[in-house]
């Protein structure tokens, strides 16, 4: 079937899916009778199924309905009726909302971008900038392409998620589902943020905001168009639009624009933690630091330990790490990192046969972590792959650190805004729910 995505949505040069379809998979549900073998099934020029029983009869098969909630955004299970929702995820989308801004001034949007620190990183390495510079230059030219454009980076102080949810929502329902955070994502946090708080602040309402992100990930695409993130009352998303890395790239290249030639603008101070026109970032590595602020937090909570640093052993490969905590030859604290999904399944398998030692995972389904998401700029021709990503890693890192609970932004919002650390309101704006296959298809069990 031809694709009805633009090139720039494409999954490419990826070689960890769980399955490598290139195509939309269309199952079709089958009823099994007891006691009789299972009939033929045979694919008409027209694209039905048609069931082809010992007998000669022929039954024409139901499609299953397959919605972006039951994608794993493994590159081929998103049918073309969803072409309409997965267009508002693009960058012509956003082009379309600046200029109806230019022109209609009565239903112009305070357009807000927030964008991850690794999609910098990633158009950073790009440009040979450092990213801080780079931040400072995306916001000349975001600001340039229209009025009433906020521009910040999305603050990883407000913890990370793991961004297999797909995978474990439809392959392993009720078994993982307890055991994972409710924490919301950075994104889906900013759009908390933005929709509510910022539009509060500013005195207008959720639905005369556009809110944009920057991601290094397609998946994020899809976490935007869940159902949890969607303002019923208001009719808006948290979040509206998706960008990758590399459709921001396509931006630049479309307006003809380089950032190297651009003039660069004071940062929006916008939720970002910024000091004296610099970005800060975190300690730990480049997904987040979410296992490396948990481990050193419970060991001193918990044990009494002062951690300075974190020394990971290497297991199968190198995105599988761990770390642990002993005394006296007894083992406190047991945590591990796995990247990519092939380290994820071996982890899972181990879980169900109870051989997992850990008492915390961090899962990223890309190997490598984030900065070397899908949606990350591309080498460029003749550039080593390997080189572009060590070098993303190290301008990630280069950012100066800063601890958490030394965030002073983070600490105002739950002062204010959240009423306090564990409130009830910091809970319904900050965490979310997972849903096992059975809830997302209508009553239809895939199995995938």
């Amino acid at each position: 079937m031809a694709s009805h995505f633009s090139g720039v949505l494409q999954l490419t040069d990826l070689d960890d899916f769980i399955t490598p379809s290139q195509e939309c998979v269309k199952p079709v549900k089958v009823e099994k009778k007891q006691g009789k073998s299972v009939a033929k099934i045979q694919i008409e020029d027209d694209g039905s199924y048609i069931q082809v029983n010992q007998d000669g009869g022929k039954q024409k098969l139901e499609r299953a309905k397959i919605t972006l909630n039951d994608c794993l955004a493994c590159s081929g299970c998103i049918t073309s009726a969803e072409s309409v929702l997965i267009t508002q995820q693009s960058h012509e989308e956003l082009f379309k909302v600046l200029r109806n801004n230019k022109i209609n001034e009565k239903e112009q949007k305070v357009v807000v971008v927030s964008v991850s620190p690794q999609s910098r990183a990633s158009l950073a390495a790009h440009y040979g900038l450092s990213s801080s510079e780079t931040g400072r230059r995306l916001t000349t030219f975001l600001k340039n392409l229209g009025n009433n454009v906020y521009f910040h980076f999305i603050s990883q102080k407000l913890l990370n998620f793991w961004r297999w949810i797909c995978y474990a929502e439809k392959t392993h329902g009720e078994f993982i589902l307890p055991y994972i955070s409710s924490t919301r994502s950075p994104q889906q946090m900013m759009g908390s943020l933005v929709k509510c708080y910022f539009a509060e602040q500013q005195g207008l309402s959720p639905q005369q905001i556009y809110h944009v992100t920057v991601m290094p990930c397609f998946d994020k695409k899809l976490e935007a168009s869940r159902p949890d993130f969607y303002l019923t009352n208001d009719e808006t998303r948290e979040v509206d639009c998706v960008i990758t890395s590399g459709e921001v790239l396509k931006m630049l290249e479309e307006e003809n624009v380089s950032l190297n030639d651009v003039t660069p603008m004071p940062l929006d101070i916008l939720f970002s933690n910024v000091s004296e026109n610099e970005y800060l970032s975190h300690a730990g590595g480049s997904s987040g630091g979410y296992l490396h602020h948990v481990f050193i937090n419970a060991a001193k909570q918990l044990f009494g330990e002062e951690i300075k640093e974190l020394s990971y052993k290497t297991l199968r490969n190198k995105d599988f790490q761990e770390i642990t905590l002993e005394r006296n030859g007894v083992v406190l604290l047991s945590f591990a990192a796995a990247y990519g999904f092939r380290n994820i399944q071996n982890l899972v398998q181990k879980l169900k046969r109870g051989k997992s030692p850990y008492h915390f995972v961090e899962v990223m389904a890309c190997p490598s972590g984030c900065i070397n998401g899908g949606g990350q700029v591309k080498p460029s021709s003749g550039q080593n792959p390997k080189e572009l990503l060590q070098k993303v890693d190290e301008l990630y890192k280069a950012d100066l650190p800063v601890l958490p609970e030394d965030d002073t932004h983070v600490s105002e919002l739950y002062e204010t805004w959240l009423q306090s650390v564990g409130s009830e309101r910091a809970r319904e704006l900050l965490h979310t729910q997972y849903h096992t296959v059975e809830k997302m298809t209508n009553g239809l069990t895939m199995k995938w």
